[in-house]
């Protein structure tokens, strides 16, 4: 009855844990996606997104422009400058010696009827005019539209070499054609699929609570201690399995918004990501091993031993002893995974202090974040820099895993037989009188 109940359960937890797998790979393509399409290059170190700030800024610039009474006055200063040296220039021109005629009858009218000094006088008049048909609005729209123009063909010279077919990329992978619809996709669909991850979590935990508790309840039945600590074993191989594949930590550091101000408007970027990793420990031993430095490969190899070769060796251990042989049972290797190997199960703990501190540096990251904030807020640039690093799922796992086998191996020493010690003839026969209950070829026969 016990493996008629609980063996479907067991199977069932072995089912959570492949689609936690299945959801943990599609979350992390869904968050690599949001990291790539926002990263730090695409937005605040881009030439297009800040050509496009720039010439919005402008733009509005120009839409709003209106001469002021200062610059009314300035303007008409310096078109009065312009006036007086055009004239300057035509009295040159024409007093200028002529070889011909017609030149020396205009010479000859132009001194006799033109006064110049009057037309200086009315330059003020001259240049008032001309303010006055400028601030028409016909010709304030036309000074605009060449202003705008001449914006615009600077905007096409300026281009980002970064931004191009990957970015429109990851736009048509998801069927849309701006950022911030990209953006609500896929965080909605990875909000979905984590609910659903831990959902599966949750499941096997409620699974490993119940075992523990029916373990409780058959204590003192001993006919049962063989298939369930078969199905014990079973479903902390299922939870060893999922908490090695399924991502462990999730690193995310970004600069959530940045504030700039520029010719008096202001500037914003969104969640500019620097750094994202989300890795599961096979993902990060591997990782390690492939990079040839030794001070790597000796990290990736401390994993791979304490946190799946030495785990996986203790649960068959444990198991061997219960139902193998007597050879098997009384073997020093078995033993010791079965029964002395408690002050080394600390290790897998270890290991997971060496995952995070050497891939994660959450504590690193808070800080320069600090800094950065602390750096950059001031009447100019305001930012509010995060460290989004998190937990996931698989650490969840693990940690249980670890003590659940734990509990299993304090249980083993409980319902394990003590080991069975050969009697040797000789020391018996030798330890009994000759005229005792028992003499040497009573005894052999």
């Amino acid at each position: 009855m016990i493996i008629l109940l609980l063996l479907p359960v067991v199977a069932y937890t072995g089912f959570c844990g492949y689609r936690m797998y299945e959801l943990s790979e599609q979350r992390e393509e869904l968050k690599s996606d949001y990291a790539s399409l926002n990263n730090i290059k695409y937005g605040l170190l881009s030439v297009d997104r800040w050509r496009d700030h720039i010439t919005g800024i402008v733009h509005k610039q120009i839409d709003e422009f209106e001469l002021s009474n200062q610059q009314e006055d300035t303007l008409k200063r310096e078109i009065n400058k312009v006036l007086n040296a055009l004239i300057a220039q035509s009295v040159e021109m024409i007093n200028e010696k002529q070889k011909n005629v017609g030149g020396k009858l205009k010479k000859a009218a132009f001194n006799a009827f033109i006064d110049v000094d009057k037309i200086r006088e009315r330059v003020p008049e001259f240049s008032q005019t001309i303010l006055d048909q400028l601030k028409q609005p016909r010709s304030l729209r036309k000074l605009k539209f060449l202003a705008t123009d001449k914006m615009n063909e600077f905007a096409k010279q300026t281009r980002d070499s970064l931004e191009g077919l990957a970015y429109d990329k990851l736009l048509i992978k998801y069927a849309v054609t701006n950022s911030d619809d990209f953006n609500r996709i896929t965080l909605s669909k990875a909000d979905a699929l984590e609910k659903q991850i831990y959902r599966y979590a949750l499941i096997f935990i409620g699974v490993t609570l119940l075992f523990l508790l029916i373990w409780f309840l058959i204590r003192k039945q001993a006919f049962l201690y063989t298939p369930m600590f078969t199905l014990s074993v079973l479903l902390a191989l299922a939870m060893l399995g999922t908490g090695l594949a399924t991502p462990m930590i999730e690193i995310d550091a970004r600069i959530q918004e940045i504030n700039f101000f520029l010719i008096g408007e202001n500037i914003k970027f969104y969640d500019q990501v620097l750094f994202y990793q989300s890795k599961s420990i096979l993902n990060v031993v591997v990782i390690l091993i492939k990079t040839g430095k030794a001070d790597s490969v000796f990290v990736g190899l401390l994993i791979l031993i304490f946190s799946v070769i030495f785990p996986v060796a203790k649960l068959l251990s444990t198991k061997i002893n219960l139902l193998g042989s007597r050879k098997w049972k009384n073997s020093t290797l078995i033993r010791f995974f079965a029964f002395r190997s408690g002050k080394w199960s600390m290790a897998d703990v270890m290991v997971v202090a060496i995952f995070m501190a050497f891939i994660g540096f959450k504590g690193i990251l808070d800080s320069e974040v600090v800094h950065l904030n602390k750096e950059m807020n001031n009447q100019y640039v305001a930012s509010i820099a995060t460290n989004k690093t998190s937990l996931e799922p698989g650490f969840i796992l693990f940690l249980s895993f670890v003590l659940f086998g734990l509990i299993l191996s304090v249980i083993l020493k409980k319902i394990s037989p003590k080991p069975e010690k050969e009697i040797s003839t000789t020391d018996i026969s030798a330890t009994v009188p000759v005229n005792g209950i028992l003499s040497k070829p009573q005894l052999q026969s």
